[in-house]
């Protein structure tokens, strides 16, 4: 088998104010690293719409209704928050996401393809149910999901995100999530079962990198992944995998400072495959989110789908 690559045009028609990091050229410079001949065996799908109907499965009415029946004129913006902007070809950039996400689930379910990348934008990871923020309009993994045929649902109950992104925050997912951040959060409460002290140390290993410089900041993100946290997802034991696949940890961001570089993101994806094959017969999801520096995100993210094709082929 081979990884599935979903994505849609539409994604680019989200056009943020001028200066702002979340830009389009993010999405082209994704799909430009995925050209290459090496990618070739990629299937590559068209993201479906995503339904009204499953993005009220995890937010609110008004949010929902505030993405959708927005009318902004060309070339204006509607301003959700500081970070937050909504242009003409949002709405439907957001539903073509959140589609994305439900084609590779119910790809992966029907073992056409052998897990899947979800190149999309706008990001995900940040919107809660009752607001948009931090870039982001509506969430991708948990409506996704929802979307699927009842059939889909029914055989992966017991689902984890895993956000490799790593910035800010983490929103309550199905029925887990591993928070990872670059600055001091409260755990979410929904958080994998460990012991207390043993997510605490992990939590104090995770926020040290932000002070480190590239070599200790790898050996750490390494460390707590190895020690405390893929122990924990084992433990778990999800039906499903999925993963935030941001890139804001790399060295070169602007806007985050864990110094890690492509190899790290690499290697993070195969031990997340090893434990989904482990666990969940290798099903796995992964979701284009962070990372701002053009050149550091292309790499990255070729770097993260070679190594879910590796995966990919191994799934009987």
């Amino acid at each position: 088998m081979t990884t599935g690559l979903i994505a849609h045009r539409a994604c680019f028609d989200h056009v943020v104010p001028p200066g702002h990091p979340e830009c389009a050229a993010r999405l082209n410079a994704v799909l430009t690293a995925l050209d290459s001949e090496e990618f070739a065996e990629l299937n590559r799908i068209e993201a479906p719409r995503a339904s009204r109907e499953s993005l009220l499965a995890v937010h609110d009415s008004a949010v929902v209704d505030a993405v959708l029946s927005a009318r902004i004129e060309p070339g204006r913006f509607a301003r959700i928050d500081a970070d937050t902007a909504m242009s003409p070809g949002s709405a439907e950039a957001a539903l073509r996401a959140v589609g994305a996400v439900a084609a590779a689930v119910d790809g992966v379910m029907a073992n056409r393809f052998g897990n899947g990348f979800c190149a999309v934008r706008p990001p995900g990871h940040h919107a809660e149910r009752a607001r948009s923020m931090g870039f982001l309009s509506v969430q991708q993994c948990r409506p996704g999901r929802l979307a699927c045929p009842p059939g889909a649902r029914s055989r992966a109950d017991r689902c984890c995100r895993f956000p490799m992104c790593i910035t800010a925050t983490a929103p309550r997912t199905f029925s887990s999530t591993i928070p990872i951040f670059s600055t001091p959060r409260p755990m979410n409460s929904r958080s994998i079962p460990a012991p207390e002290a043993r997510r605490r140390a992990a939590w104090r290993e995770m926020s040290s990198m932000r002070r480190c410089r590239r070599a200790p900041a790898a050996k750490l993100f390494r460390a707590a992944l190895t020690l405390r946290i893929l122990p924990a997802l084992v433990s778990f034991s999800p039906q499903f995998l999925f993963i935030s696949a941001g890139f804001d940890a790399h060295r070169s961001d602007p806007l985050a400072s864990l110094q890690l570089e492509e190899s790290d993101f690499a290697w993070a994806t195969e031990q997340l495959c090893e434990v989904a094959a482990q666990t969940c017969g290798r099903r796995v999801v992964s979701v284009l989110e962070g990372g701002y520096d053009l050149d550091a995100l292309a790499r990255s993210a070729a770097a993260h789908v070679r190594a879910l094709m590796a995966g990919a082929e191994a799934r009987p």
